[in-house]
């Protein structure tokens, strides 16, 4: 998909590089392999903790970032090869690099918006109507499924993670199912769309599943969330959330920021399908724009008597200040990214995510492999086990192809830190929704996922042996 497309590059380019510039050496079964493996669940394991503890998730992992490839460094140091460690790491700077920018630009957007009050508004809209929070609770997960495909999985979690929060208001638990639910709903919806999910343009890209095929996981995609929100839905309050105690009024400019954004993504689709530059320069173009329209608010809106000097809001005009907005981004989130990125990339070096791929196909079978994958990118992240399958190349018709793009794409859903989309609401939503909260739905999650992988061995079944 187009926002997370970056993420899939340092892997990528570090397995190219990796082979034309230097061989290699295989530190699996080192000190150093076995010291790296160990820093690295320690990390997650204090990402897990993160809500009795209260230690932010991005400071562990980029520490253990830090100390992986310090010791790699070191044991490459030792036998002479001075460079090819920084080479490798230069590779990663760049592409988390594109992937911070394009972050930087959707969250932007996504606190402007906020900062205009849509969601406010939007909450007005549907509490006004008299939806209850179990309608709210399937509005806004149909509309994420759906909107998945067409703007990516994590975007799409972002802006519904905002109308869910403007919508709970100070009800917790409607908000943590919520985010549970929009989780498991962009990640299923983003699994038959090339541009939904970092998993399927990957396979789109290396021409294993043409961009109609991707369509035929429609229904498991559906499958793999109905089950879980099902169950979910008789969690929710059945009850109405307060309406506003006064008129919301929506500033000056928020449909226009809307209509930016979405301009912002199709300039990001089409430099990278048809210009085959970087998306997130698409991105940046339009942060750029809103930046514009941000000095066209800030100089043009006309001060009232009722305003809040303090809020430096201007009656239902407001004005803007594109900077605080970008000031506002999660930055937890970014850096996490950083982190569990250059890990997980360190751990590639020394070369386990090979071991593991080749273990998978060689002994287990490609069935039951492919659904494994899932339940590793719940644990490890979809970005580096696929990577890892496609270096590979296992030898896999069509059913196999799509089969391991489903599971990839929406096994991440079993786990909060399993997808980007999961990881970024934990920190949108600070303390309300968490690992724990997830996890506690994650035995329903995993009778979704197994359901949908059978449905689409059955419904499919038309792919076997097609190459």
């Amino acid at each position: 998909m187009p926002i997370l497309l970056v993420m899939m590059w340092p892997l990528a380019s570090f397995g190219q590089a990796g082979h034309e510039s230097v061989e290699r050496l295989d530190l699996t079964s080192s000190w150093v392999g076995i010291t790296a493996i160990s820093l690295f669940f320690l990390a997650y394991a204090l990402v897990i903790a993160e809500e009795f503890t209260g230690l932010r998730k991005s400071k562990p992992v980029i520490v253990a970032a830090g100390v992986i490839w310090g010791l790699i460094g070191l044991r490459y140091a030792l036998v002479g090869v001075d460079h090819a460690v920084e080479s490798a790491i230069r590779e990663f700077l760049v592409e988390f690099a594109e992937l911070f920018l394009f972050l930087l630009a959707a969250m932007t957007y996504v606190n402007s918006m906020s900062e205009r009050r849509l969601f406010e508004g939007l909450r007005a809209w549907l509490v006004g109507h008299g939806f209850g929070y179990r309608r709210l609770f399937l509005i806004t997960g149909t509309i994420s499924f759906f909107l998945s495909p067409l703007i990516d999985n994590l975007t799409t979690a972002l802006v519904m993670c905002a109308v869910v929060m403007a919508v709970g208001k100070d009800n917790n638990r409607f908000i943590s199912l919520g985010c549970i639910n929009i989780v498991i709903a962009a990640n299923a919806g983003g699994a038959f769309s090339p541009f939904g999910d970092i998993t399927t343009l990957m396979v789109w890209q290396a021409g294993h599943v043409e961009f109609s095929g991707f369509f035929s996981l429609f229904i498991p995609a559906v499958v793999n969330y109905v089950i879980p929100a099902g169950a979910m839905f008789f969690a929710v309050p059945n009850s109405v959330p307060s309406a506003a105690s006064e008129p919301i009024r929506i500033k000056r400019g928020a449909f226009v920021i809307v209509g930016l954004f979405g301009l912002t993504i199709v300039t990001a689709v089409c430099f990278h399908n048809f210009l085959h530059l970087p998306p997130f320069l698409g991105m940046m173009t339009g942060l750029g724009l809103l930046k514009f329209f941000g000095y066209y608010l800030k100089t043009t809106h006309k001060p009232h008597p009722n305003d809040s000097a303090e809020m430096g809001q201007v009656g239902d005009v407001g004005a803007f200040d594109s900077f605080r907005v970008v000031a506002r981004a999660e930055w937890d989130t970014l850096l996490f990214f950083f982190g569990v990125i250059m890990c997980v990339g360190g751990l590639g070096f020394i070369g386990y995510l090979d071991a593991v791929s080749e273990w998978m196909y060689s002994g287990l079978g490609p069935t039951v492999a492919n659904s494994l994958v899932g339940v590793l990118s719940a644990v490890i992240d979809n970005i580096p086990v696929m990577v890892g399958v496609l270096q590979m190349e296992p030898a896999m018709d069509k059913l196999q192809w799509l089969l391991v793009t489903l599971t990839a794409g929406v096994g991440g859903s079993m786990l909060s830190i399993g997808s980007a989309a999961g990881v970024a609401l934990m920190g949108q939503a600070h303390g309300k929704y968490t690992f724990f909260a997830h996890l506690k739905w994650t035995p329903v999650i995993a009778l979704g996922y197994v359901a949908s992988i059978y449905v689409h061995l059955w419904v499919n079944s038309r792919f076997a042996g097609v190459f």
